[in-house]
């Protein structure tokens, strides 16, 4: 189920594209890029990791997911709130691996910024579905 609510017009699309940036950003290996998407001051909030903040940091919590795996990500909004410059996103996201290889799947939050007219990652945090492993 998809919300839209007290959204100016375009900001689904805009969110939308900057989410579509993220994921081929991620498929080509571009952590600098995916940091690029981040407000200045943005941060990461990784589940069994410590707070990432700033575009140097971010590029290199990235860069380390690639590292170890990840190849790709694919993003889908199924909540959006809107007022003004912020916005509140709730989502689903599927990780995978080599040849595409499916391993993980989970759902995430990230409030959004309007910065000199582009949306961008402001605070984003998520976590599996996945059981963890006892």
């Amino acid at each position: 189920m998809e919300t839209v609510t007290s959204s100016p017009s375009g900001t689904r699309e805009e969110i939308g594209k900057a989410n579509r940036q993220f994921e081929q950003r991620f498929a080509s290996g571009d952590a600098r890029g995916i940091a690029s998407l981040y407000t200045m001051d943005g941060s990461v909030l990784p589940p069994g990791a410590t707070t990432q903040q700033g575009t140097e940091a971010i590029a290199a919590f990235w860069k380390m997911a690639m590292d170890m795996g990840i190849k790709g990500v694919q993003l889908e909004t199924v909540q959006l709130e809107a007022e003004g410059d912020s916005a509140i996103e709730i989502g689903r996201y599927t990780l995978a691996g080599a040849g595409g290889q499916q391993i993980d799947q989970g759902k995430y939050l990230v409030v959004w910024k309007k910065q000199s007219g582009q949306w961008r990652l402001h605070r984003d945090i998520w976590n599996s579905n996945q059981s963890p492993a006892s």
